[in-house]
């Protein structure tokens, strides 16, 4: 056996090794000496067929306990005081060798190179991660291995490619209520277990007390799945982060062979908003043109796809950028003459304009859109024809015919409707004002109970409710006798719907009002027992009708007069 020695600091220590010669000197001190020291030692490893085991993934390689052992020892007998402070209860080579790096190699890696079939099988493994939600382990894989996220996997698909696939792992692709928006933004992503499970407090959020009852255990069920959203689009952007990092710094060549391109235009199809932001916003905050223009296979660059697949967010985008880029980006037509108008005169099953309830609200929006592209447009690009001879107006006409007709359909089934419930209000109403409660004075013809504030109540809300289902029903009868033209839909129809819709709520809670006086002026006195119970009761209908149609007038007011769904300064 040969002993060799190590200098340290002001002393000597032995290291007993049965094979070759250890290189003399190599001591680690710190980040002065550490690539001198790091080439020295990867090269003794080599000569001992020891590097292996410094390149394993988690867990020594079955069969080489022992190897990892000797390799755990070279690196330890070749540290210094300090270095060796900072490996000293690790008992895997390749954390030893990693804990290094990090500390004393910088930016370096700890391993300088992977094999292709590692980085291959890493990728593989991340692609799985990613489909199957384990987004722990993802992260995990793509800290230790940053290649893999640019390495397709086995079957022929890069990891990135795979994230801009999952829609939902990012907030732009969950489309929240009200309420839901509300808890989501208020909540904050709890500790996660080593299982991956969501642990939360339940006293944080309500009373424990309350665990027994249902209703409790049904908004406790809410806020999980929202915590779980949540923590799934924490994890997904860290992952994105993590992907972009090693995306700065490749060639178009790496780009291209990861499926970067690919990727981001599949975000842009699946309206992923984070995705593409991110992937066009270089550290220093400028725009990367190598990304702006990126096309599909049908020569499609994302702007185009945002507004093929009604994705506004992605499309606002374009605000952003100057008048050149901008106008260049616009004027691009695809492998079939379309320029981006053309885009918004066609309509993609997967577009979420289909999400909007009644067709004639989805005829607004997609005028609107028309509307919005045209205005960005250069004016040359709005007579231009594609390869079937049709400008992009002739060809929304076309795609748009048997959405219009729906439409037509369903403004005259509703004003119909609601014509009839409005003419019936209007006689009734016009019939009480002349036969008031408790008749008429037979001498002078006035109501009996004239001076009664009562009835001066009744009287008010007869002639709101004569005057309200009055104008309903010519608001209707204007959408019944209207010529249904497309620029119709985008102003006219819904605001002849909307003041019909809200006359006639009016019409109908001020009948009831008139009603319930009526009752409290002739039977207050002998019958007060009964009032209470009638007068709720009258409230039925006027609720009813609320949650029936409140709904959709909201959303055709904001639709209509809102500040619209583009945001013209948005900034990424």
């Amino acid at each position: 056996m040969t002993t060799f020695s190590f200098k340290t600091y002001g002393a000597t220590s032995s290291a007993a090794f049965s094979t070759a010669v250890v290189p003399q000197a190599i001591l680690l001190h710190g980040k002065d000496n550490y690539e001198e020291w790091k080439v020295r030692v990867k090269t003794y490893l080599l000569s001992q067929d020891l590097w292996q085991d410094v390149q394993q993934t988690d867990e020594p390689l079955p069969g080489r306990g022992l190897e990892n052992f000797m390799a755990l020892h070279v690196i330890q007998n070749s540290c210094g005081q300090v270095p060796f402070s900072k490996i000293n209860t690790i008992m895997n080579a390749r954390e030893a060798w990693k804990t290094l790096a990090e500390s004393y190699g910088g930016q370096q890696r700890a391993i300088e190179q992977d094999s292709d079939e590692e980085i291959r099988r890493k990728a593989t493994r991340l692609t799985q991660a990613i489909y199957t939600e384990t987004l722990d382990t993802a992260l995990g894989l793509i800290e230790s291995c940053p290649r893999s996220a640019l390495t397709r996997d086995k079957s022929g698909e890069s990891p990135i490619l795979a994230l801009a696939s999952m829609r939902h792992f990012f907030q732009s692709g969950n489309q929240l209520g009200f309420w839901k928006q509300l808890i989501y933004s208020w909540l904050s992503v709890p500790s996660v277990s080593p299982t991956g499970d969501i642990h939360w407090n339940v006293s944080n959020i309500g009373d424990q007390e309350c665990q027994s009852n249902q209703e409790d255990q049904n908004n406790r069920s809410v806020i999980k799945q929202l915590l779980k959203m949540k923590k799934i689009h924490d994890q997904s952007d860290k992952l994105l982060d993590q992907m972009r990092e090693d995306i700065s710094k490749s060639t178009h060549q790496k780009l291209k062979d990861g499926q970067v391109y690919t990727a981001i235009t599949r975000a842009a199809k699946n309206g992923i908003f984070e995705f593409v932001s991110k992937m066009l916003i270089k550290k220093d905050g400028e725009k990367d043109e190598r990304f702006l223009y990126t096309n599909d296979r049908n020569q499609r660059n994302i702007f185009m796809l945002a507004v093929l697949h009604r994705h506004e967010k992605i499309f606002s985008i374009l605000y952003e950028l100057n008048g050149q880029m901008k106008d260049k980006l616009t004027s691009i037509k695809d492998v079939y003459g379309n320029n981006m108008l053309h885009m918004a005169g066609m309509i993609e099953d997967s577009t979420w304009v289909s999400k909007i309830p009644g067709a004639a609200l989805q005829m607004q929006r997609e005028l609107q859109w028309f509307k919005e592209v045209e205005r960005i447009v250069h004016p040359k690009d709005k007579a231009s024809t594609n390869n079937d001879g049709l400008t992009p107006q002739q060809l929304f006409t076309k795609n748009h015919a048997d959405l219009m007709e729906k439409g037509q359909k369903w403004m005259k089934v509703t004003a119909t409707s609601c014509t009839v419930v409005g003419a019936l209000i209007v006689t009734m109403m016009f019939a009480v004002a002349f036969t008031v409660p408790g008749g008429n004075d037979q001498t002078t013809g006035f109501p009996i109970f004239l001076k009664k504030k009562l009835f001066v109540l009744f009287i008010i809300c007869d002639a709101l409710s004569l005057f309200s289902s009055s104008t309903s029903i010519l608001m209707f009868l204007g959408i019944l006798t209207s010529s249904y033209a497309e620029d119709d839909f985008l102003e006219y129809l819904p605001r002849q719907m909307i003041i019909g819709l809200s006359t006639l709520f009016c019409s109908i809670a001020t009948m009831m009002i008139a009603f319930s006086a009526a009752l409290i002026i002739m039977l207050h006195e002998q019958y007060s027992w009964i009032l209470i119970p009638i007068i709720s009761l009258a409230c039925v209908p006027v609720i009813i009708f609320l949650l029936i149609q409140f709904p959709l007038l909201k959303i055709m007011i904001f639709s209509t007069y809102g500040s619209g769904i583009f945001h013209r300064k948005k900034k990424m």
